[in-house]
């Protein structure tokens, strides 16, 4: 199994542990965490909770490891994923 999608939910609070932990998937902005254009099929960058785009599949298992620990450390746990 391979991470597909991973978006962020309302209420980030910019702490940067996300990107701190996995930098090639998140970016902190002053507001919101998004999830880098470059690794996502539709190549925007946003939380990606509308798109729902997936990750492009060199990302999936390459980073899946990095994406789990930056989940698991977020302190108001608004990232979420998908595994397919």
């Amino acid at each position: 199994m391979s991470i597909t999608k991973v978006w962020i939910e309302e209420g980030c609070i910019v702490c940067n542990a996300c990107e701190a932990e996995c930098p090639d998937v998140f970016h902190v902005t002053d507001t919101t965490c998004t999830i880098r254009a470059e690794v996502r099929v539709d190549g925007t960058q946003s939380e990606n909770r509308d798109e729902m785009s997936e990750l492009n599949a060199d990302v999936q298992s390459s980073l899946e490891d990095s994406i789990i620990a930056a989940a698991a450390g977020c302190p108001v746990e608004v990232i979420k994923y998908e595994k397919a």
